[in-house]
């Protein structure tokens, strides 16, 4: 007879971890879908709740109140945009190069759920306080791709330019992908990225 401790039923810390999670992360993707397709005002948590067959408790559980789950929406695609900025700064080459790899994973990242709301999303939306924070995390990845510019001016692969302009510039461009683009069309996004960075990049290279 073994003298080892029967399996238990009940989950462990892990995986009651994991489960939590997991559930988060559902309820969050509901929600940022909603949101983009409806408005953050046309849609009510109840809605959210039983699209996956719960209750608004839960969400508020999970979550907190509408305001909050829009703040984590918004953070969520924020910090891909950071990630993205640091990985392309990282990188060794031309200022211009690391300039198009941050781009086009810009682009890619505005027509995906939580990017999409980053730009879908105005302050007005937001509590006073979350507003705040909302804005200073899009001046950070403003600054980040102002930095971008800024070194591919000095290293003579961009042409000199003003790095705040042609930041507005490109970001302007880029992310009107998050309100036209639709899965499913004659091209994926990766490929709409693409195209859209080779042809601002081709406008901003020394002649």
């Amino acid at each position: 007879m073994s003298d080892r401790p029967a399996p238990s039923p009940f989950p462990d810390r892990a995986q009651r971890l994991a489960n939590r999670a997991a559930k988060r992360d559902a309820l969050l993707l509901a929600a940022v879908r909603m949101f983009n397709e409806r408005g953050f005002h046309a849609t009510s948590l109840d809605e959210v709740a039983a699209s996956l067959g719960v209750s608004k408790p839960t969400i508020y559980h999970h979550l907190g109140n509408k305001d909050q789950v829009l703040l984590e929406c918004v953070l969520i695609g924020l910090k891909q945009l950071r990630g993205a900025a640091a990985i392309a700064a990282a990188r060794p080459g031309r200022g211009i190069d690391r300039l198009r790899d941050f781009l086009v994973r810009y682009a890619q990242i505005n027509m995906d759920d939580f990017g999409r709301c980053v730009i879908r999303t105005g302050d007005e939306a937001l509590s006073p306080e979350s507003a705040a924070r909302f804005r200073s995390l899009k001046r950070e990845i403003d600054t980040a791709m102002r930095d971008l510019i800024a070194a591919g001016v000095a290293d003579g692969s961009i042409a000199p330019a003003d790095p705040r302009l042609l930041a507005f510039t490109l970001a302007g461009a880029l992310n009107w992908p998050a309100r036209w683009f639709v899965a499913g069309g004659a091209l994926n996004a990766a490929q709409v990225a693409e195209q859209m960075v080779e042809i601002l990049i081709t406008g901003v290279s020394p002649r």
